[in-house]
């Protein structure tokens, strides 16, 4: 990146949804940015150069090793004063149903290089400070058929950060959890889910959710649920058996379970 005395943000999955919303937070707020992702860059960039700070992309697939180490690249050895680990994406229909190829691209995607990510720049964020902001999912309290493999990194990704967050502590480096629930973003085109009922509910603004996650991201938070209604359903959860939550979710991300289109 271009020599810059102002503080850098890296935002992946950042070029539309909560992490393009992410970016104009940061921008907002007097960051450089950097942000990673596999489409709609172009238009991003357009967007956020407006706001005055220096903007420069990545392009490439973040479920693999040279995606986020083109990235780490590009960062160029600059201090990061925000990283916000958005990327992610889902998959729907019946687990045997779907191709072994697309569910280990979600977990790599969601898992392993989001953790590789985490790895590399918390390494080099341990002897300069910052935050981190990871964008988990109220998906990881509970079970859901259609959705399986998604549900399963989620809780991943919800119970890791935590845990992060409390290893780098005492080096000066604060780490939050965002968990966003159905939001008006690209997702379910892109896991195959818009004939669902979930893929056709009423969603929250990703302008809503990522204020949700920055602001607690600068308040120094652990975690933060969007919405009240997404409160509700990780209170639930902790009081009813995986089972029945899987059961009562059941219809809910199932193929054709939406309105039929005239």
């Amino acid at each position: 990146m271009s020599a810059s005395t102002r503080p850098l943000a890296v935002v992946t999955g950042g070029s539309s949804g909560i992490g393009l919303e992410l970016a104009k937070l940061c921008a907002k707020d007097g960051h450089d940015l950097l942000i990673a992702a596999d489409r709609h860059l172009q238009e991003a960039k357009a967007e956020l150069a407006g706001l005055g700070m220096q903007v420069e992309t990545v392009e490439g697939d973040l479920g693999t090793q040279e995606g986020v180490d083109r990235l780490i690249a590009a960062i160029g050895g600059r201090p990061v004063a925000i990283l916000c680990a958005n990327a992610g994406h889902g998959l729907g229909h019946a687990f045997l149903d779907q191709s072994w190829a697309d569910i280990r691209h979600v977990i790599d995607t969601n898992v392993t290089f989001t953790t590789y990510l985490l790895h590399k720049l918390g390494m080099a964020m341990k002897g300069t400070g910052g935050r981190i902001l990871v964008t988990g999912s109220i998906a990881g309290y509970t079970p859901q058929p259609f959705q399986a493999v998604y549900h399963g990194t989620k809780a991943f990704v919800d119970n890791f950060t935590i845990a992060f967050r409390e290893e780098l502590k005492p080096h000066g480096v604060s780490v939050t959890l965002l968990m966003p629930g159905a939001t008006e973003t690209e997702f379910f085109e892109r896991a195959e889910m818009d004939d669902t009922k979930l893929g056709q509910s009423k969603k929250d603004d990703p302008a809503d959710v990522a204020k949700t996650g920055y602001d607690a991201l600068m308040r120094g938070e652990a975690d933060v649920v969007h919405g009240f209604k997404n409160k509700v359903s990780t209170a639930m959860a902790d009081v009813v058996p995986a089972e029945v939550s899987a059961r009562m979710a059941a219809n809910q991300a199932k193929p054709g379970s939406g309105k039929k289109s005239a």
